[in-house]
């Protein structure tokens, strides 16, 4: 039996969780700044007021978008690295696994990466510990692949920030009338990344 507490409870969440939904379609349509939170509500079907029940400001609303999609980019490309064996398959997997969640996330991730100047230097530096875990976790592999000689690597950090914004970019033109298939565009991208590393 539903409790009253517990219905109201699941209305909260649902309005929440709308306004997410609203923002982000604000955020790609018309960018941070041309966004009113007045805007926001009105598309998620809320009163103005009743958006402050949930977020203080529309920035509290940017970087909680931002931080989800940084959280969920980073532990598509971990669980891919954990579950291969050796450089080369962990490469692939991981510019795959990289890949494929921004082609599949690619609203999200155009907020994540294009509306993030927007940040306050508060919010900004909360998020830079994850690209940081990003960054880290790909130069490992290129690292290990070098040592080993499984990948030819010469600069690892500047190949594994050529790989990153490879991978990122894509958010800005995706999907395209000849690319629409997040699948095929990662498999694509993880043949690039494995010739950059001279597999």
């Amino acid at each position: 039996m539903t409790t009253p507490a517990k219905s109201l409870s699941r209305r909260s969440a649902n309005s929440r969780q709308q306004l997410l939904k609203a923002s982000i379609e604000s955020f790609v349509t018309t960018g941070y700044h041309a966004t009113t939170t007045r805007e926001i509500a009105q598309k998620a079907g809320l009163s103005p007021a009743a958006m402050y029940v949930h977020f203080s400001s529309k920035q509290d609303l940017l970087f909680e978008l931002i931080e989800h999609g940084h959280h969920e980019a980073y532990r598509a490309l971990a669980d891919a690295i954990q579950q291969a064996d050796g450089p080369r398959e962990a490469l692939r997997a991981a510019v795959y696994a990289f890949t494929e969640w921004h082609a599949t996330n690619h609203r999200l991730g155009r907020i994540a990466q294009y509306e993030f100047q927007y940040l306050t230097p508060e919010n900004r530096a909360r998020i830079a510990h994850i690209r940081k875990a990003i960054d880290a976790s790909l130069r490992t592999i290129l690292q290990d692949g070098a040592r080993t000689g499984a990948l030819s690597v010469p600069n690892v950090r500047l190949t594994a920030l050529a790989i990153l914004s490879l991978c990122i970019d894509l958010v800005r033109w995706f999907p395209s009338r000849m690319h629409s298939d997040p699948q095929e565009i990662a498999s694509n991208y993880a043949d690039i990344a494995s010739r950059m590393a001279g597999i």
